[in-house]
């Protein structure tokens, strides 16, 4: 049965284009149209949709709007946001991920281009991600609920003096996992006893800010990673959007470099880059956390890296993930040493490499 879904869009012609690209694909059907988040909200609350097509800018309620009354009513809903507004670094987007959409793809301003194959095939390919997705509990992240950092610092004290050599956190996330990082990297001490490099697939533009939200709430420097940067332990590199992130080696000093290949899996930045690349680094064990998306990324990369390195594989059980999907692979390929829900791989990441 095709999946029902839901376009809230003020302008008839997007509506149109829209539904024509959605009910092109047999696994789908536009079930309803709604010309702002008013008429839509009346709606989520009478019928439920596998997923909801978003736009932000509308007369009466606009998107945003319409997330937050949907946090108030507690209605669940699977929401992608499909507007002009998320264009390189568009803080609004990341407000929209916060408030509980669960994935985004940018709606170009000319409207011939959203005919465009390309554009069809990225919205297709976030559609489907977005309605296979679980809804999210609209739980609202705040620096309160998810501080907790001193208590698992004090219980990796106790552990640190057992854990030798150098080691690196390696992070692999997708759909659904700008959220999920709040509730990992904040909980991460500043004394960390090792340097933290992560891949979110994201188009460029977006991973500063994504970057710059977590290190508000974070004991660790979060930035987006830069050309050269050096790891140094107590610090999250975030891999920017568009690029390939490579970690290598300069006289027992690691750095990052960003690579051009075209896209792997599907996306760029690919994880699998950024694990193959420590095969050769001079880290002890790589500590690999595989968290929730769509999709296989950091299955071989995982795979490659342990016919080389010392390797201990850190995934996010289904339950907690919004999209069960890289987990899955790497479980399924055997590769994973300990499965836990979202809320306890801070503790097994910390138990791990310890504290300075």
């Amino acid at each position: 049965m095709a999946k029902k879904i839901l376009i809230v869009d003020d302008s008839a012609l997007i509506r149109s284009v829209l539904s024509g690209i959605i009910n092109a694909d047999a696994r789908f059907h536009v079930e309803d149209r709604a010309i702002d988040g008013l008429e839509a909200l009346e709606l989520l609350k009478k019928k439920t949709y596998d997923a909801v097509v978003l736009d932000i800018n509308m007369p009466r309620m606009n998107g945003l709007e319409l997330l937050r009354a949907l946090q108030k009513e507690r209605i669940h809903a699977k929401i992608m946001i499909a507007s002009t507004d998320t264009k390189e670094g568009a803080q609004i987007t990341m407000d929209c991920l916060e408030l509980g959409a669960m994935d985004f793809v940018h709606k170009p301003d000319n409207t011939m281009d959203c005919r465009s194959e390309a554009f069809a095939r990225a919205f297709l390919a976030t559609l489907t991600a977005v309605a296979e997705s679980k809804a999210p509990d609209n739980k609202v992240f705040t620096v309160e609920s998810i501080k907790t950092s001193g208590a698992l610092s004090r219980l990796a004290e106790k552990h640190s003096a057992k854990i030798s050599g150098r080691r690196i956190v390696a992070i692999a996330s997708s759909t659904g996992g700008p959220r999920a990082l709040q509730s990992v990297i904040p909980l991460l001490p500043g004394k960390l006893r090792a340097p933290v490099v992560m891949v979110q697939h994201m188009p460029v533009g977006f991973t500063q800010s994504l970057a710059d939200r977590i290190d508000k709430t974070s004991e660790l420097e979060v930035k987006e990673a830069a050309e050269g940067d050096f790891l140094k332990d107590g610090c999250v590199y975030l891999s920017k959007g568009g690029a390939h992130m490579n970690i290598i080696s300069r006289g027992g000093k690691c750095m990052i470099h960003y690579t051009d290949e075209p896209n792997r899996e599907g996306v760029k930045p690919c994880a699998n880059y950024m694990f193959e690349s420590l095969a050769d680094s001079p880290f002890d064990e790589v500590v690999c956390v595989v968290m929730t998306g769509m999709g296989a990324d950091g299955t071989e990369g995982i795979k490659n890296l342990k016919e080389k390195k010392k390797v201990h594989v850190i995934a996010q059980d289904a339950d907690t993930c919004t999209v069960y999907g890289m987990p899955k692979s790497i479980a399924n390929a055997g590769l994973t040493d300990v499965v836990v829900p979202l809320g306890e791989i801070a503790q097994e990441i910390i138990l791990r490499v310890g504290v300075r």
